[in-house]
């Protein structure tokens, strides 16, 4: 009894924290909106941001991290005028497909936000970074991704498995 304990409370844990997360993240979405809402409106409902990026035409973008127990990176950009001008979670497979072999750890730490985990290997000369993302609308569609980068943290390939925390398979 004790062993199946300990096999199934890291996943349901981890399912609870993220839904606990994730529960508040639909109510601040719905509360904001594209071309009105402020960026003190962003910060009142999503707090401090995890990181803040420059965008293009002088604005900032806002990284909103639900690594490693939830499933969405949102990045949130406020335009020069101070208003948000895009709200994206972008742990998608859309997102996914950019990340091309030789593109710099920067671009893909600034397309997909913070990585849930990330582990180098000095022997074989590689970091790889995980992202936890969904891959269909239930939790058991959980999923991770992961870009091996070499040692000038290059990509150099990427690749997609089912969540061993979720789906113990």
């Amino acid at each position: 009894m004790q062993a199946a304990w300990k096999r199934w409370s890291w996943p349901v844990l981890l399912m609870a924290c993220a839904w606990l997360i994730s529960g508040c993240d639909p109510q601040n979405i719905s509360e904001l909106e594209e071309g009105v809402s402020t960026e003190a409106d962003v910060r009142e409902r999503f707090g401090a941001p995890e990181a803040v990026w420059e965008a293009e035409d002088g604005g900032q973008i806002y990284e909103y991290n639900r690594q490693p127990a939830g499933h969405r990176n949102y990045m949130i950009t406020i335009g020069p005028d101070g208003r948000m001008a895009a709200l994206r979670q972008v742990l998608t497979p859309q997102n996914f497909k950019q990340v091309v072999p030789g593109m710099p750890m920067e671009a893909v730490r600034r397309m997909l936000g913070k990585p849930m985990k990330v582990t180098t290997y000095d022997l074989k000369r590689e970091t790889h970074y995980d992202w936890r993302y969904l891959d269909g609308p239930n939790p058991g569609d959980s999923k991770i991704f992961t870009v091996v980068f070499d040692r000038d943290l290059r990509v150099v390939s990427t690749g997609s498995m089912r969540d061993p925390e979720i789906d113990p398979k």
